[in-house]
């Protein structure tokens, strides 16, 4: 796949040239056991050198998951069951409004249980929402049902979702999932993130924000994992700091 990478280039350059860092992370959703693809996601991980947020749906994890984990991944809390509870016509999620915030946060408390039951000190208490929606009177539970992070789409707008819960959002996703669910446009996606970067460069949006990468591995076809491999690596060739989440921030 031959792609034009030179306006990413010419934007970190830029970077550069006003000493600025980007911070950025990597975050994965809908693992639940060992795959192919899994074992295709950590090489790709480990040959870019960057982790991999590895969200995880509680309910279908299974223990060969746990066992087998590499390191280059963080795992995380991908809602309960991946079900929607929306009516017919509504956009689907699990932990959206409409759905009593006590039921939606027993479950969320339910899938923190079960992940560290797996993984143990491995988990990094982030809640994932399925389809990144949430409602705010659930985030307003989420410290007390022991997350100290929510992470959902598009550039946040405040640090902080909910008293002691960082908000730490992912704002790339390669896949054209309204369409052909193959590699959106690369014109169109490397548009987006160059405008993403200028945004922050210009103090539009909150550069402290990790800038997210979001995939979904079960998904990926060859121009998918190709852009990802070639994506990372660009990116990675700019003044970058890697955010690993683990409960204390930046690492």
């Amino acid at each position: 796949m031959r792609i034009d990478w030179s306006a990413l280039r010419a934007e970190l350059a830029q970077w550069r040239a006003e000493g600025l860092v980007l911070p950025l992370w990597w975050r994965d959703d809908d693992a639940v056991a060992p795959t192919e693809a899994l074992d295709q996601l950590a090489s790709l991980s480990t040959a870019t050198e960057v982790p991999v947020h590895l969200a995880i749906i509680p309910k279908d994890a299974n223990e060969a998951l746990a066992q087998d984990l590499a390191t280059c991944f963080v795992p995380v809390v991908h809602g309960w069951a991946h079900v929607s509870h929306t009516p017919e016509g509504v956009k689907n999620a699990e932990f959206g409004a409409g759905r009593p915030a006590n039921a939606a946060l027993a479950d969320a408390s339910q899938g923190l249980a079960r992940l560290r039951a797996l993984f143990g000190d491995k988990l990094a208490p982030m809640f994932v929402p399925p389809w990144n929606r949430i409602a705010p009177d659930v985030v307003a539970g989420l410290a007390e049902a022991g997350f100290d992070a929510v992470s959902t789409y598009n550039p946040r707008k405040t640090a902080m979702a909910a008293s002691c819960v960082a908000q730490i959002n992912t704002h790339i996703d390669p896949i054209f999932w309204r369409g052909h669910r193959g590699l959106v446009d690369v014109e169109t996606l490397l548009s987006q993130v160059v405008k993403l970067l200028q945004d922050r460069r210009a103090g539009h949006t909150d550069n402290q924000e990790p800038l997210g990468y979001l995939t979904h591995h079960l998904v990926h076809d060859a121009d998918i994992w190709e852009f990802s491999r070639q994506f990372l690596q660009e990116i990675c060739e700019g003044p970058v700091r890697l955010y690993r989440h683990d409960g204390k921030g930046i690492s």
